[in-house]
């Protein structure tokens, strides 16, 4: 059985955008995950903690056969490979990948959360969300109805970000 999921992936140490396709290609070359639709790269200001570099952020939809927890092993096996050290929280990252839902599951434990919280808070989950999965629902509301509540102009899409993601993935073998 497959289920669609939607992640949500930002990082601001290093070069983000190289973290990503390597995600990408992560995700894509595991046999239960398929990649269906991915959004554009947007510049975020920092959130939570604000003197640090800002943010790349983008989201991804995906259709798996992975249980919630698998997925949420995988997104983290992907970001230790990347290098992220949890260090402080909302401090800088090479990498973070989150489960933002998982079908229309509700899941609420230590260590996963879903959907993701504060996601109707946060512009910079919202703005891409909102490019891959418009119409997903969260807490009554669609992705699209709650971003337009909380619209941000530190958050913007990253022409020249998601250009190199699409050439750095399109050079990717397989």
């Amino acid at each position: 059985m497959s289920i669609e999921a939607t992640l949500g992936l930002g990082g601001n140490l290093g070069d983000p955008v190289v973290a990503f396709a390597a995600a990408l290609a992560r995700l894509r070359a595991h046999a239960a995950v398929e990649v269906k639709v991915t959004s554009s790269v947007w510049r975020t200001a920092p959130w939570g903690k604000l003197d640090q570099p800002e943010f790349r952020n983008m989201a991804v939809l995906i259709e798996t056969s992975l249980s919630a927890d698998d997925l949420l092993s995988l997104c983290l096996e992907i970001e230790r490979e990347s290098g992220r050290e949890r260090r402080e929280r909302w401090g800088p990252r090479t990498l973070d990948i989150d489960i933002l839902t998982y079908g229309d599951e509700t899941i609420d434990r230590p260590g996963l959360q879903i959907p993701h919280p504060r996601i109707a808070e946060r512009a910079f989950v919202l703005a891409p969300l909102a490019e891959v999965a418009p119409g997903i629902m969260v807490g009554g509301r669609s992705v699209t109805d709650l971003l337009t509540a909380i619209a941000s102009d530190d958050v913007s899409r990253d022409a020249e970000g998601t250009t190199r993601l699409k050439e750095l993935v399109a050079a990717q073998p397989g």
